[in-house]
């Protein structure tokens, strides 16, 4: 188990009803190079990786995962809410090609600098900072690794008793949303192979699973 705590104020609030979801242009579009073109694509850039990520809290924070499938509302398996939607949107951006490889990198380097300003808006000293931004990356490079293994391997199964250990915080056995969020994970990851490439979150899946 990482040593980690969740601090960041955004995952405080309790989950609200469903925001919504536009689509999000991931691969700018080629123009020639210039000094005005590229100051644009870096600020195009810069909104599009800030979409994304707003995209996904909203995405994690979703009221029916809570309601419906038994998801803790706590701060700790909302954290793990915002990873495994994290890892479903860089898993879909790396099969896009080394531009979807960078900006899901980018994704991940604003994610990180998120929970670094949140931790020092809430008061945690310079000292304290960079061990919790290990336990930050630890916890979320873990998680990627297991729901990565088991969705490579079709393994439904294994990925509940992921979903149950960190999102769940209990054995799966003790979890049975833990199924839910399970299909419900192989339902987003299919729907990212055959969607769009803007296509990054999908509200109706959580909302229609049984």
């Amino acid at each position: 188990m990482c040593d980690w705590t969740c601090h960041d104020p955004a995952l405080c609030r309790t989950p609200r009803g469903n925001e919504t979801q536009t689509p999000i242009s991931l691969l700018p579009t080629h123009q020639e190079p210039g000094i005005f073109t590229l100051r644009r694509r870096k600020n195009e850039r810069r909104e599009t990786i800030e979409r994304l990520y707003g995209a996904i809290v909203a995405q994690a924070r979703l009221p029916v995962f809570y309601r419906s499938h038994g998801v803790p509302d706590t701060l700790e398996a909302r954290f793990d809410m915002v990873v495994l939607h994290l890892y479903l949107a860089n898993r879909r951006l790396a099969a896009l090609g080394e531009e979807g490889k960078a900006i899901g990198q980018e994704l991940l380097d604003f994610f990180f600098l998120d929970m670094d300003a949140s931790l020092r808006e809430i008061g945690v000293g310079d000292l304290s900072v960079p061990k919790k931004m290990k336990g930050f990356a630890q916890a979320y490079m873990g998680r990627a690794a297991a729901y990565e293994s088991a969705l490579d391997a079709k393994d439904e199964a294994a990925l509940a008793a992921a979903l149950a250990r960190n999102v769940f915080g209990r054995p799966v056995s003790d979890a049975p949303g833990a199924a839910v969020m399970a299909r419900y994970a192989v339902a987003a990851a299919a729907k990212h192979a055959s969607s769009a490439d803007e296509a990054v979150v999908y509200p109706e899946i959580a909302e229609t699973l049984p």
